[in-house]
């Protein structure tokens, strides 16, 4: 199992790198034990953490009300909680390549 991937009941905790301010909304890779990712917009009045939960949600084929940033609004390192079980957050990821 991935380590920026941790189960939480029913759920899955996404350990993440975030970089606002990018040219496109993108993952690019790891960071340490963090999945980085990079969001378009500004990191100013929730921009980017609006962005990031928004982008989060597309990927994963959910609402962006299953995402939620549990730790680091303020922050590049963030704990996002979706309501999707780690096997499918997997399967659903399984296509990327990073």
């Amino acid at each position: 199992m991935q380590v920026w991937l941790r189960p939480q009941e029913n759920k899955c905790l996404l350990l993440l790198y975030v970089r606002p301010n990018s040219s496109r909304d993108e993952i690019v890779g790891l960071h340490g034990d963090r999945l980085k990712i990079k969001i378009r917009a500004l990191p100013q009045d929730g921009e980017a953490n609006t962005s990031l939960k928004e982008f989060v949600a597309k990927l994963l084929g959910v609402s962006k009300s299953r995402v939620e940033i549990l730790r680091g609004e303020s922050s590049h390192q963030k704990d996002l909680l979706v309501e999707l079980p780690v096997s499918e957050v997997i399967n659903r990821l399984k296509h990327l390549e990073f």
